[in-house]
């Protein structure tokens, strides 16, 4: 006999059906393993801002090494 089937409130992300506890926050194992393709596949990707390299703003510009002080 298998255990009884725990509903969560909420929705599955992928599919939209109530979630379970045993795949939370998925309603299936099928819902899950789509989700990890996507993260997987690159489908999914957390968006990165480019940062300045520090060791870029200790060198001088190039105009202002060429200009030399009289």
């Amino acid at each position: 006999m298998t255990a009884p089937v725990v509903r969560l409130p909420g929705k599955c992300p992928i599919c939209s059906r109530p979630a379970v506890v045993r795949y939370r926050p998925f309603c299936s194992r099928r819902c899950s393993d789509v989700d990890l393709h996507r993260w997987l596949s690159g489908r999914y990707a957390i968006p990165a801002a480019e940062e300045d390299d520090p060791d870029d703003e200790d060198a001088p510009a190039p105009a202002e090494a060429e200009k030399k002080p009289k």
